[in-house]
């Protein structure tokens, strides 16, 4: 055979097996696939038997729960209903209950209606009755009825006017003859069993020292020394030739006290000199400050008087260092006080209440600011500010006649404040006028801006004012003394001439460290 029969048959037989090859392979994958399908679709209609019951399951356990759910709602709405009902039933009740009350108080207020119109025919027939019988009575007694009312308020009148003045005749009478010497015998026991002495106050005061060396000392150079401690202290000093003395003079007893304490310190410490002078005088007031205070303590403990507010027991203490016409005021308010008690005890009244209301009289004598009122009705500002009671703040205001008295405590106050001051030795008239008129220098010259410190000095012969540097120049320093000295001129009263000398200095203060 040749080559290509042989090949060509070669090539046919390929192709046959190819598509024999071709059929088998489809065969087998054909029922595989057919096997696979079934398969899948078996599990198919499992899986979706399995779903279709979890999904019937969850739908049967919402459909309970939803019906419990709403039972539960169901429930609940019932028995509001039924509370709804019930306060309805409630309602309705007091409805009624209201209904009825309104038909009874309409019933009432029918039966009061009636009742009035019984009353008002029945006072209309009284009246008639009335008018009949006065009508009677006037053809009677030939009077009408307002000339027999005034017929008999007039003998009702003059009968009392008899019987009250043969009353007052015979109380007037026999007050005179207790009154007098009952008020006598008080006034005069009351006198006796209070003893003070009698106490002179003086505007100067002497300060003792050692030895005349310690003078030059005082004095420093140049006077330094001595015009540091004036200007600080706002006293004049006089160093003369007395002995082993100094004179302190000032009408303030405060500022008298503060230089001879702040000497004895320095002479006692031997530094002296302008800047210890003004540490020591601070460190003086702080002292007297506190022991102003003490004194002030001690007094209300000596009288037995308690609960005084601590302002008040501070203006009790300041007393000590004031004057009311050369009489001391503190001793002066502890003899009142002890007055008011003993007066008080013997009127059968409260002695603790007049002890304080004595005690406590002249406090607006020592005001911390000045004020243009009477002291009496400043002090009785000052006790109700400070929770006095009424009583005694009415004492204190009344006891010069200022202000209307409403208790019995406000003339016994007066008339002892009267004996304190009325006793032999007791007062001068002429120191209370001239610390008035040193008062009034000071007080003048502190009404101008710029100035820091006043002091009346040399009995009033002086004014000493002080400027800061800061606020005027030497020329406004000039203008202002010329003006300070007009004022006092036009304003005020006084014997002989006072200068007026305005000091402007200014000092420089560093540290060395």
């Amino acid at each position: 055979m040749s080559p290509i029969v042989t090949v060509i048959i070669a090539v046919i037989c390929l192709a046959a097996g190819c598509a024999g090859g071709f059929a088998v392979f489809r065969y087998i994958l054909t029922g595989k696939y057919r096997d696979t399908m079934e398969k899948a679709e078996k599990a198919a209609e499992v899986i979706k038997e399995k779903k279709l019951l979890e999904v019937k399951e969850k739908f049967l356990n919402k459909k309970s729960e939803l019906e419990k759910e709403v039972q539960q709602r169901t429930l609940k709405i019932q028995q509001g209903e039924n509370r709804l009902k019930q306060r309805e039933v409630a309602l309705n009740q007091r409805q009624e209950e209201i209904n009825r009350r309104r038909q009874d108080v309409d019933q009432q207020q029918q039966r009061v209606d009636n009742e009035k119109k019984l009353l008002q025919v029945k006072q209309q027939d009284l009246e008639k009755m009335q008018e009949q019988e006065r009508t009677k009575l006037e053809e009677l007694s030939g009077l009408s009825s307002e000339e027999a009312k005034k017929r008999l308020v007039e003998s009702l009148k003059d009968q009392a006017r008899l019987d009250a003045a043969s009353y007052v005749n015979e109380i007037v009478d026999e007050a005179k003859l207790n009154a007098n010497q009952q008020a006598k015998k008080i006034v005069i026991q009351t006198i006796q069993r209070v003893a003070t002495e009698t106490a002179i106050e003086n505007s100067v005061s002497v300060f003792h020292i050692d030895s005349d060396e310690v003078k030059g000392r005082i004095i420093g150079r140049e006077g330094r020394n001595i015009r540091a401690l004036e200007a600080a202290t706002g006293v004049e000093i006089v160093v003369d030739d007395t002995p082993e003395a100094i004179v302190i003079s000032a009408f303030d007893p405060v500022r008298r006290e503060v230089c001879r304490l702040a000497l004895h310190q320095l002479v006692a410490d031997g530094r002296i000199h302008p800047a210890r002078i003004e540490e020591v005088v601070a460190k003086v007031k702080k002292q007297l400050d506190n022991e102003i205070i003490e004194t002030g303590k001690r007094t209300a403990i000596d009288l037995g008087i308690h609960g005084l507010h601590p302002e008040l027991i501070r203006i009790v203490g300041k007393m000590k260092y004031r004057s009311s016409y050369g009489q001391n005021l503190l001793q002066h308010a502890r003899e009142t006080a002890n007055l008011c008690a003993v007066m008080a005890s013997e009127l059968g009244l409260n002695p603790k209440k007049a002890k304080r209301a004595g005690l406590l009289h002249d406090i607006g004598k020592v005001p911390d600011e000045e004020t243009d009122l009477p002291h009496a009705l400043y002090g009785g500002k000052i006790a109700e500010k400070y929770k006095e009671k009424p009583d005694i703040c009415n004492a204190i205001a009344a006891h010069h006649d200022e202000v209307e008295m409403t208790t019995l405590l406000a003339p016994i106050v007066q008339v002892c404040d009267a004996i304190s001051g009325a006793r032999p030795g007791a007062r001068r008239e002429i120191v209370e006028a001239y610390i008035k008129r040193l008062n009034d220098l000071e007080a003048i010259a502190m009404s101008y801006p710029g100035v820091t410190k006043t002091y009346a000095i040399q009995a009033g012969r002086e004014l000493r004012v002080i400027v800061g540097a800061d606020k005027m120049d030497d020329a406004e320093s000039e203008k202002l003394s010329s003006e300070i000295a007009e004022k006092i001129q036009n304003e005020m009263t006084y014997p002989g001439q006072v200068k007026i000398t305005v000091i402007r200095e200014t000092r420089s203060v560093a540290y060395a460290k």
